[in-house]
């Protein structure tokens, strides 16, 4: 296994400076993307202490993100890929700097606290989310931004691109919708998870249910009542 493990790491840093030498208009999340094969399972079950053996190749990849990232001229799908890819290797950073936790909360100032540096500016999760992400109109992103917790949407276990992202955005949203541990959708009753809640104004301008009912089989009448599960922000961890 470790075997395997070094000869991934170091065929992956071969490709990723091939990959550099000829990228145009494009950021190379292939680091990331073997990281995340080798350490989360395709539930999205995180190896932490897997990621803190790779922390070299994980330092790698953060550090690249601050010089590596794409301006106006970039595609949509870049821009979403990449700032996605960011929030979601943010909190990874802060799980394995701080491990073990029993939650992204037990981190001091997690939200505001500023964990990257990019053309001189500081960025914290809710920078990334709120400054950079939600600006972008794609409500679906906030069902790909994983926080570590049980009820968050899963880290997916590959990286997002700028080829991949339309695609998963749908899957993703179409995954955590559907996913009875997150949302209990009946004939009888409407139980949402809290994303809904919170950032209701997202979903069709606050018709969550015309929102969600793209998404699911049974289609939620207009006027059904909705209540709210409450969120688990244990660590989602392979045993």
């Amino acid at each position: 296994m470790k075997n395997k493990r070094f000869y991934t790491i170091v065929i992956t840093l071969l490709l990723s400076c091939i990959i550099q030498l000829n990228a145009q208009q494009r950021i190379d999340h292939m680091v990331w993307d073997q990281l995340l094969l080798l350490n989360v399972s395709s539930e999205g079950e995180v190896d932490y202490k897997g990621f803190i053996r790779d922390k070299f190749l994980f330092d790698q990849y953060f550090n690249s993100l601050a010089t590596n990232y794409p301006d106006d001229s970039y595609s949509r799908e870049e821009q979403l890929a990449y700032w996605i890819n960011l929030y979601n290797a943010v909190v990874m950073k802060m799980i394995i700097d701080n491990y073990p936790v029993s939650s992204i909360n037990d981190i001091k100032n997690p939200w505001k606290q500023k964990a990257i540096t990019i053309k001189g500016k500081g960025y914290s999760l809710d920078d990334i989310e709120h400054g950079m992400l939600r600006k972008m109109n794609e409500p679906k992103i906030h069902f790909l931004l994983n926080c570590a917790a049980k009820s968050s949407p899963r880290l997916w276990n590959r990286a997002y691109t700028g080829d991949n992202i339309n695609k998963e955005l749908n899957e993703q949203t179409k995954a955590y919708i559907n996913d009875t541990r997150k949302n209990l959708i009946t004939a009888e009753e409407v139980k949402l998870s809290q994303v809904f809640e919170w950032y209701k104004d997202d979903f069709n301008r606050g018709d969550v249910i015309s929102y969600i009912n793209q998404f699911v089989d049974t289609k939620i009448p207009k006027k059904t009542k909705i209540s709210f599960l409450p969120y688990d922000w244990g660590l989602y961890e392979r045993n």
